[in-house]
């Protein structure tokens, strides 16, 4: 069963850069599209981006567009959300997870996530 797990959160200032990671231990990523997720305190969890399969399709919610950036390298079975000019409001828990449907044309910020992994702190203070 896929299990994903999420590194790379901290506590960073203003304006500074993250770089998350999602991979899994044992199973092979190549055929999944990955969703970036994040939770704020006190509010629903949110889509962020996702990633296609082959890394060819993606997509940003508006409030991360242009900052954030999803990318992958199936043969380190590893996808990373680069974050850039980080902000206050980015606050929150990020997961990742993996779209159920398998490998779809093109990756969706539906709810149609599954295997998600217990989540990396990120912590943008002003």
């Amino acid at each position: 069963q896929l299990q994903l797990v999420e590194s790379g959160g901290g506590s960073v200032q203003t304006g500074v850069s993250l770089r998350l990671s999602c991979g899994s231990a044992d199973v092979s990523l190549r055929y999944y599209a990955i969703g970036w997720f994040r939770q704020a305190p006190g509010k629903e969890r949110e889509a962020i981006s996702c990633i296609g399969s082959s890394g060819e399709s993606s997509d940003y919610a508006d409030a991360v567009k242009g900052r954030f950036i999803v990318s992958r390298d199936n043969a380190k079975n590893m996808v990373y959300l680069q974050m850039e000019s980080l902000k206050p409001e980015d606050t929150g828990v990020y997961f990742c997870a993996a779209d159920w449907r398998p490998s779809p044309p093109v990756c969706t910020l539906l709810p149609l996530y599954t295997s998600w992994g217990q989540g990396t702190r990120v912590t943008v203070s002003s």
